[in-house]
């Protein structure tokens, strides 16, 4: 075996976390049916696979290789998997800080919203001291990271996070954050990573999600949404159980059904589930769903009293209100 690729073998196993670190057993998840634990440990197994990917890789285009290998459903969260490893390379001493730049700006660019989830893992992995600046990730989507990291530390600090409602003091990522919108990006991740932590089973999530105080609710909703959407695991009757439980926050279940549908038709990566989920959830098909949320996007990302990205957010979930798919 040549230097090079030992040492290259060697960085993945070093830098990659065990696949036993994804198992509903050892998180201790609820588990419905053997149906939505096979697809759960499969998405977690998919990251790790792609953070394998990134970690190994000698550029960003050998990794993409591998990636786009990934069947279809699963792909998006390999692209999120090998950002997160690009993140840490980049941070890490006599990294080149220009991996994951060169990812997003190649082949992650259709993947661009995963990606920036996996930032935010990547985030949670490291000292704050070796946190990528905020003035360099984009305006609007930069909030998407700390999504990342809510959804890392649900996941994998559940018992602090998800039972106990534990929420972040004077969050110091990005600077500045005048309106203090951290936290709710943050609970939006939360949201996403209750979906996992209740093994798809909406009862269990939305009675979870209730026992947070109120004004943390709809971010949380909003986060369940799309990960019933994105990744999955609950047939028509369960979703319509899930934007009823929503109650007032349906309309922003139905925003975050429709992140997830733009997030897989930019990637190429549109699948039967997420079709039913946002017929379910905002009243249209997937395509007609992603398509509102580019028809009300910022042209230019400037944050006011609230952030940019907050008012994007509340106008989707308000073109689903007036067009009547979901009601207040």
């Amino acid at each position: 075996m040549a230097l090079g690729t030992g040492w290259r073998a060697l960085r993945r196993r070093i830098l990659t976390p065990s696949v036993s670190a994804v198992s509903l057993d050892v998180r201790g998840f609820h588990q419905k049916s053997p149906a939505t634990r096979q697809l759960l440990e499969t998405v977690g197994k998919t990251f790790l696979a792609g953070y394998g990917y990134a970690a190994e890789a000698r550029s960003t285009a050998e990794a993409a290789d591998n990636l786009e290998a990934i069947p279809t459903r699963f792909r998006g969260f390999a692209y999120e998997g090998a950002a997160m490893a690009f993140t840490i390379r980049d941070r890490m001493p006599f990294g080149s800080g220009r991996l994951i730049a060169d990812f997003l700006a190649g082949p992650g660019g259709p993947h661009r919203y995963m990606a920036y989830v996996g930032i935010g893992w990547a985030m949670a992995r490291l000292p704050r001291f070796r946190w990528p600046d905020s003035g360099v990730a984009d305006a609007l989507l930069r909030w998407l990271v700390l999504d990342g990291y809510g959804f890392h530390q649900a996941y994998f600090h559940t018992k602090r996070y998800v039972h106990g409602q534990y929420q972040e003091s004077a969050f110091p990522w990005p600077k500045p954050d005048p309106a203090g919108y951290a936290n709710n990006a943050i609970d939006q991740g939360i949201g996403r990573a209750m979906w996992f932590v209740g093994g798809t089973d909406v009862e269990m999530v939305a009675s979870m999600i209730d026992r947070f105080p109120e004004e943390r609710r709809s971010d949380l909703y909003s986060g369940a949404g799309l990960a019933a959407t994105y990744a999955g695991g609950a047939d028509e009757d369960e979703l319509r159980t899930l934007s009823h439980r929503a109650g007032p926050y349906r309309a922003l279940v139905a925003q975050g059904s429709a992140f997830a549908a733009e997030a897989r038709v930019r990637a190429g990566l549109l699948v039967p589930h997420t079709e039913q989920a946002t017929r379910v959830l905002c009243g249209l098909s997937a395509e007609e769903a992603a398509r509102i949320t580019q028809e009300v996007r910022p042209v230019h990302a400037v944050d006011g009293e609230l952030p940019a990205y907050e008012m994007w957010r509340r106008r989707i979930a308000g073109e689903f209100v007036s067009l009547g798919g979901v009601s207040q």
